[in-house]
C-alpha cells in the first residue's frame, strides 16, 4: 500500500478522535453530566467507536456503512454545537444564562435533526439541472439526459430507477448517457430486488449509452456488464460508435482498468469533423481532452464531495469537479450523481439529473 494511504488513514483517525471528544462534551452539556459521568461517558465513547474501527480493519466483519454513518453523525453534532455556541455569544447579553441554556439545548436538537433530514432529502430527491450547449459543428438539436453514479444496490433501488425513468420521459430526452458507477460494487441487491425491469425503463429514441465507473470494476465487472446489456443499454468499454444522426459517442472504462486506451487513441479512427461526445467517469483528464477534438464530455464520480466540506477537497483534486465549463472548443459537464456512496446522506450537494439542450451549426451551413 502506498504511503499516502497510511497518511490519509492516520489523518482520519486523528480527526475522529477530535470529533469523539467534542461529541462527548456535547453529551455532557445536553444531559447535565457530573464530573464522574463526563469522564465515564468520554472513555466509553472512545472505546466503542475505536473498537468498531478495529473490528472493521482486523476482522472479517464489514462495518463500512455503520462507520461512515457514525462519522457523519459526529460531524453533524459538531456543526450543530458550533452553531449553538455562536448563538450563545450573541444572545448572552440579552438573555438570562439559565434560560439561554435551555433555548440553546432545544435549538441544538432542532438543528441536528434538521441536518440529518436535509441530508437524507438531498440524497433521495434529485434536482433536475439544465445546460444549454452549442457546438461549433453541425448537429441536429437534441436533448441529452445524463445520470451518473446510480450506485444501484441496497439503498438505491427500483423506486429511484422508476423516478429516473419518469424524469427522462417527462423531459422528452432524445439520448441518455450514463457515465459510470451503474452498480454499487456488485449485482447482488440488483438481482435480489428485481431491478431489471426498472432499468429497462430507461430508453430514448437515439438510445441509452453507458460506461463503467470504478465501483463497476471491483471484481464483478462481467456480471455488471451482462446486466447492463440485458437492460438494452449500449455499454461502451473503451469503444466508439458513430450514430446514423452523424455524431460519435466514445465510452471509456474507469482508470482502474490498467493500460486503458487514451482518449486520443480512441479518437484515432474517428472522423474528427463529426461532433464527438465522450463518457469518462472521472473528470481527471479534462485538461488533456481540451487539446483533442472532443466536443462534449460528461463525467461524474466526484459526487460534489457528497458531504460538506469534502466538496472543497474535490475542487482541489479535479480541474472541474462539478457543473459546466467550456474549455477551448470543448464543453465539459460534471454531475454530482443520481445516487450516493456509502450512506444516503448529502450536505452541500444534491442528487441530480442533468438535461443538456444541445445544438450546433446549421446542418446546411457548411
Amino acid at each position: 500500500m502506498e504511503y499516502r494511504y497510511y497518511i490519509t488513514f492516520a489523518i482520519v483517525v486523528i480527526i475522529l478522535q477530535g470529533l469523539v471528544y467534542t461529541f462527548s462534551r456535547t453529551q455532557a452539556w445536553l444531559f447535565n453530566f457530573g464530573k464522574t459521568a463526563r469522564r465515564v461517558n468520554l472513555v466509553l465513547n472512545y472505546l466503542v467507536i475505536n473498537g468498531l474501527i478495529l473490528l472493521h480493519f482486523t476482522t472479517q466483519i464489514t462495518l463500512f456503512r455503520p462507520l461512515a454513518l457514525l462519522l457523519v453523525i459526529l460531524w453533524f453534532a459538531l456543526l450543530s454545537r458550533l452553531a449553538t455556541q455562536l448563538l450563545s455569544w450573541f444572545a448572552k447579553r440579552w438573555i438570562e444564562p439559565q434560560r439561554l441554556n435551555r433555548y440553546l439545548k432545544g435549538g441544538y436538537c432542532i438543528l441536528f435533526i434538521a441536518l440529518i433530514g436535509t441530508s437524507v432529502y438531498n440524497a433521495y430527491v434529485p434536482n433536475v439541472v439544465h445546460y444549454d450547449i452549442e457546438l461549433d459543428k453541425p448537429i441536429a438539436p437534441m436533448k441529452i439526459g445524463v445520470a451518473s453514479d446510480l450506485h444501484l444496490g441496497k439503498l438505491v433501488g427500483r423506486r429511484q430507477l422508476d423516478k429516473l425513468a419518469t424524469i427522462f420521459e417527462r423531459e422528452k430526452v432524445d439520448l441518455i448517457l450514463l457515465p459510470g458507477d451503474i452498480m454499487d460494487d456488485n449485482v447482488e441487491a440488483y438481482l435480489a430486488e428485481n431491478m431489471q425491469l426498472s432499468l429497462k425503463k430507461l430508453n430514448a429514441p437515439l438510445g441509452v449509452y453507458a460506461t463503467l465507473g470504478n465501483h463497476d470494476l471491483f471484481g464483478q465487472q462481467a456480471a455488471i456488464a451482462e446486466q447492463i446489456h440485458q437492460a438494452g443499454i449500449h455499454l461502451l468499454a473503451d469503444q466508439a460508435v458513430v450514430l446514423p444522426q452523424k455524431f460519435a459517442i466514445i465510452g471509456r472504462n474507469d482508470d482502474l482498468v490498467a493500460n486503458r486506451p487514451t482518449a486520443a487513441e480512441l479518437l484515432a479512427n474517428l472522423d474528427s469533423t463529426l461532433p464527438i461526445l465522450l463518457l469518462d467517469h472521472r473528470p481527471s483528464e479534462i485538461e488533456q481532452h481540451a487539446k483533442l477534438p472532443i466536443d462534449l464530455q460528461v463525467s461524474g464520480h466526484t459526487h460534489r464531495g457528497q458531504i460538506f466540506p469534502a466538496n472543497l477537497i474535490t475542487a482541489l483534486l479535479y480541474p472541474l469537479d462539478y457543473g459546466y465549463q467550456k474549455i477551448g472548443q470543448g464543453h465539459y459537464v460534471v454531475t454530482s450523481g443520481y445516487g450516493f456512496w456509502g450512506i444516503p446522506m448529502r450536505l452541500g450537494s444534491q442528487a441530480e439529473v442533468v438535461i443538456i439542450h444541445l445544438k450546433g451549426r446549421s446542418l446546411t451551413a457548411q
